[in-house]
């Protein structure tokens, strides 16, 4: 492996580089120092789209050599170099096969940021925890049962050790699933939520998402391994964990859950298919790789990224959907459908052509309250999120006209969720349904993944 020292003489020669990032020559006063551990993931990049005063500039990224360690370079180095508030973060590299071993024995920061492959995922976590480390992670955190008893382990030693262990959960920050949180919780708007049933859920969260997409604005180019479901794992434990992440905090919000409360009473796992020209389009590879030929059926490959629950929590009906398409029609995108059926109102968001493919929240009123309505959101909701309106619609329906500063995009929720990571490990404590709800979302998700494989 690569000393710093060698590497940061590299870097100094800014205009040689490809990513055009410098050593810092000096370290701030910032408590806060990023460890980025294999980025594999482009979201690994994108927490330092942003900058934060309780972050130290200088990244030490430990990676194996290879084309996504260069997409996070360059990621960073873009940002670096826009023109409109450009960030000023500085790299210092480690390359070379004992990446793990060479950041824990050098530990030149405190936060593990990991983003990658998910089978190895945990076994970094487990590692950073005993070495006294805090994990910042990209979700999942793990993709089947055997993971999740590590995960069990890990909390354990964190608490042990002082450090926390947390998952970006992007979605909490979106507007939409924001406010439908926010008006769930009005009793005399909502009510209660219903039990509902397996046919008819209380509560419903579906996601549509595309392999191929736009990401800062440059076409995102994801690795061959992204199509091994025994190393991203299936998509009904990958992008799933948003979702019962978001049913957890809207249904139950604030509120100490446990894996007993859970049934998971049906659950199923099915394919996407993708031709050569659609993979070589995705990945930039020429061919399918030795590792993929398990999935390929004729000419195609089978990815199963598609996956469906339906499961009670604490007595309450819900289903999660995630579906993933080969690319979106011109002018859409990735789209959110959820519904919170109340015993007073139901609370649904819709991500279609008429909301331009934006997040919306309308309101179905059940007993006519719709006083009650107009004044929470001209008064308490008002004070909170400045501009918000009420649009009455023809259907009966009522539309929750949000002001575009809102609508900031999946890209800049890393900046607000990591901006939340850091004010935890300021305070030393995060809040005290956080942990053990992050263990009942993975028992879900991997609970999930058991019955979809039930032969």
């Amino acid at each position: 492996m690569k000393n710093f020292f060698g590497l940061a003489i590299l870097f100094l020669i800014a205009s040689c580089s490809p990513s055009d990032m410098t050593e810092s020559s000096t370290k701030s006063n910032a408590p806060f120092t990023i460890m980025s551990l294999d980025p594999g993931h482009f979201h690994a990049g994108l927490i330092h789209k942003s900058m934060y005063p309780e972050l130290d500039s200088t990244i030490y990224v430990y990676a194996p050599q290879g084309p996504e360690l260069t997409d996070y370079l360059n990621r960073i180095a873009s940002y670096n170099q826009r023109e409109d508030s450009p960030t000023a973060w500085n790299i210092v590299l480690a390359e070379g096969s004992d990446y793990l071993g060479k950041m824990i024995s050098e530990k030149p920061g405190n936060v593990m940021m990991v983003a990658g492959k998910n089978d190895l995922k945990i076994d970094y976590i487990t590692a950073a925890v005993e070495n006294g480390i805090h994990v910042f992670a990209d979700k999942p955190l793990v993709i089947n049962s055997e993971g999740y008893k590590k995960l069990i382990r890990a909390f354990s030693t964190a608490k042990e050790n002082n450090v926390m262990l947390y998952d970006i959960m992007t979605e909490r920050f979106e507007i939409s699933s924001v406010l439908q949180r926010e008006l769930s919780m009005n009793a005399e708007l909502f009510g209660e939520l219903e039990n509902g049933s397996l046919e008819n859920p209380a509560i419903t969260k579906e996601s549509v998402h595309h392999f191929f997409k736009y990401v800062s604005g440059q076409p995102l180019i994801r690795p061959d391994w992204f199509f091994d479901v025994s190393i991203e794992g299936h998509g009904i434990v990958d992008v799933t964990t948003h979702l019962v992440d978001l049913i957890q905090w809207e249904a139950f919000p604030d509120q100490i859950l446990d894996t007993t409360g859970v049934d998971m009473l049906a659950a199923k796992t099915w394919a996407t298919s993708l031709d050569l020209e659609q993979f070589q389009r995705v990945t930039g590879k020429t061919a399918f790789p030795d590792f993929l030929h398990k999935a390929i059926s004729g000419e195609k490959l089978e990815v199963l990224s598609n996956g469906e629950m339906n499961y009670t929590l604490n007595g309450k009906h819900a289903k999660v959907s995630v579906i993933w398409n080969y690319e979106a029609p011109e002018g859409t995108g990735d789209t959110h459908y959820s519904m919170m059926r109340g015993t007073k109102a139901n609370l649904i968001i819709r991500q279609g052509k008429e909301e331009n493919f934006k997040p919306t929240l309308y309101v179905k009123l059940l007993e006519g309250q719709k006083t009650v309505l107009e004044n929470f959101i001209n008064t308490e909701l008002q004070a909170k999120y400045s501009g918000i309106t009420l649009t009455e619609l023809k259907n009966g329906e009522y539309r929750i006209e949000t002001p575009e500063a809102f609508h900031v995009g999946h890209e800049s929720h890393f900046a607000q969720v990591t901006e939340q990571f850091l004010t935890y490990l300021k305070a030393n404590k995060m809040p005290d349904w956080e942990v053990p709800n992050m263990l009942v979302k993975y028992h879900t998700t991997t609970k999930a993944l058991e019955k979809a494989l039930e032969k």
